[in-house]
C-alpha cells in the first residue's frame, strides 16, 4: 500500500526525523491560508498523488504570492495529474501540501528496502539525488552505495559512517545521518514497510540534512496488524478493478495483453503467463483466485477479467489440490452462465478429479474448450484470441 508524501512525512516526523514544515490544503482558500501560516515570500505547492515525477507533470509549483498559490490550487484540485508513472489517465488531485522552499547545497538519495536476493534489508544511497533511481542504476550502477543490514544484528552506526564517507559528508553530518538511518530502520520494522525512500535527501546551505520528499510503501499482507496505517489508504489513487478484487479476496493486476488469465496459485499464474508469451500471445492480467476457490469467487474473477474491453479470450488454469476439480468445474459452469462470457474460453484442469471436471465442462453445452496439458491450453487460448479479433475486424 502506497502512502502520500504528507503521510510518509508525518510518520517520519513522529520519529523526530528532519522534515520541512508543511500545511495541507484541500481548497484554494486553504492554500492561501497555508502561505500566511508558514510565512515567508515563496512557497511550494505540491500535488499529493501516488506517483513520482510530479514536478515534470506540473504538480510541484514554486509560487511567490498567496494569490498565486490560490490560483495554482484552483488549477490542481479536482484535476487529474498525468506523470510518467500514472499512464495517460493520470491520478486525481484531492490534497495539496504547501511548504516553504529550502536553500539546497546538494541533493542526495537514501532508501531502505527489502533485498530479496540477499534475504535482508538494504540501505541504498547515492550522491545523485532528485533523479529516478532506476535510470541512475541503469546508466551508472557504481553511483549506488549498498549496505546490507543483518537481520539479527540490525542497523549499526558504522554502516552510516560507510555511507556518509561515500557521500562526502562531514563528521557532524554523518552523526545526523546515523540518527536518520536509525529512525528509518525503526519505522521500517515497526510499520512492516517494504520501502522507505527519501529523494531528495537535501544537504542544505547551512549544512543540515532534510528529507525534502518521502515515499513509504507498506506490506499489504501485514496491514491486519496496523489498522491505524490501513486507515491511511486512499481509494481514489488505486485501480478500481484491483480494489474490487481485494473485496473478493482475489489477487488481480491489470496488464496490457488480450488473454485473460484465471489461475489458482501465484507461481502457477506466473508460469501460465510465461507460456502464453512463449506461444505468441500476451496476458491481459495476473489473477490468482487462491486455493479455496468457490463459485462466487470464480464469478467475481470472470467479471474482473471481462471488465477489460481488450480481452479477446480467457484461459482458466486450475490445479485441484486443496479443492476438487469437479467442484471447480461446477463453479465455472455456474459462473459462465451467470456472467454471460462472450469471448472464447479455454479451461485446463489438473489434479484431483480432473477428468470428471473436464467431462462436466464438455457436457455442459457451453462453448468451452478444454485441455489437460497447460501447453495445449495456452496454444488454444492464443489461437482463440487471434480468431476472435479477426472476426471482430
Amino acid at each position: 500500500m502506497n502512502l502520500h508524501e504528507f503521510q510518509a512525512k508525518g510518520l517520519l516526523r513522529e520519529r523526530g526525523l528532519p522534515i520541512p514544515e508543511g500545511v495541507l490544503a484541500k481548497t484554494p482558500e486553504s492554500a492561501r491560508a497555508a502561505c500566511d501560516r508558514l510565512g515567508g515570500s515563496r512557497w511550494l505547492v505540491k500535488a499529493q498523488i501516488h506517483s513520482g515525477g510530479r514536478g515534470r507533470g506540473g504538480g510541484v509549483i514554486l509560487v511567490k504570492s498567496p494569490d498565486q498559490a490560490e490560483s495554482e490550487a484552483r488549477r490542481l484540485l479536482g484535476a487529474r495529474l498525468v506523470t510518467d508513472q500514472t499512464g495517460p489517465r493520470g491520478l486525481p488531485v484531492n490534497t495539496l501540501l504547501i511548504e516553504r522552499p529550502i536553500a539546497i547545497q546538494r541533493e542526495l538519495y537514501l532508501a531502505l528496502l527489502i533485498d530479496r536476493s540477499r534475504a535482508c534489508l538494504t540501505f541504498i544511497a547515492s550522491a545523485s539525488g532528485g533523479m529516478e533511481i532506476e535510470t541512475l542504476a541503469a546508466q551508472d550502477p557504481s553511483a549506488l552505495i549498498r549496505v546490507q543490514i543483518h537481520p539479527v544484528a540490525g542497523f549499526l552506526t558504522y554502516q552510516a559512517r560507510r555511507i556518509g564517507y561515500a557521500l562526502g559528508l562531514a563528521v557532524n553530518q554523518i552523526q545526523t545521518l546515523a540518527k536518520l538511518m536509525q529512525g528509518i530502520y525503526g519505522l521500517f520494522i515497526d510499520c512492516d514497510a517494504s520501502l522507505i525512500e527519501l529523494n531528495p535527501l537535501a544537504l542544505t546551505e547551512t549544512g543540515e540534512l532534510v528529507a525534502l520528499d518521502a515515499k513509504i510503501v507498506l506490506d499489504d499482507t501485514a496491514l491486519g496488524r496496523h489498522p491505524e496505517l490501513e486507515a491511511l489508504r486512499d481509494p481514489s489513487q488505486e485501480d478500481p478493478h484491483e480494489m474490487e478484487a481485494r473485496a473478493h479476496e482475489l489477487n488481480y493486476i491489470r496488464l496490457d495483453g488480450d488473454i485473460g488469465c484465471m489461475v489458482n496459485g501465484a507461481g502457477l499464474a506466473m508460469a501460465t503467463m510465461d507460456l502464453i508469451k512463449l506461444k505468441g500471445g500476451s496476458p491481459a492480467n495476473f489473477l490468482d483466485v487462491g486455493g479455496g476457490t468457490t463459485a462466487e469467487r470464480v464469478a467475481a474473477a470472470f467479471k474482473l477479467i471481462l471488465s477489460d474491453p481488450r480481452v479477446a479470450a480467457i484461459l482458466v488454469n486450475i490445479f485441484g489440490g486443496i479443492v476438487r476439480c469437479d467442484l471447480i468445474a461446477a463453479g465455472i459452469i455456474q459462473a459462465v452462465r451467470e456472467v454471460e462470457v462472450r469471448v472464447p474460453l479455454v479451461v485446463r484442469l489438473a489434479g484431483t478429479h480432473a477428468e470428471e471436471g473436464l467431462r462436466m465442462l464438455v457436457e455442459s453445452g457451453l462453448a468451452v474448450q478444454t485441455a489437460s496439458e497447460l501447453e495445449t491450453a495456452a496454444e488454444l487460448a492464443v489461437q482463440a484470441a487471434r480468431h476472435f479479433q479477426g472476426g471482430q475486424a
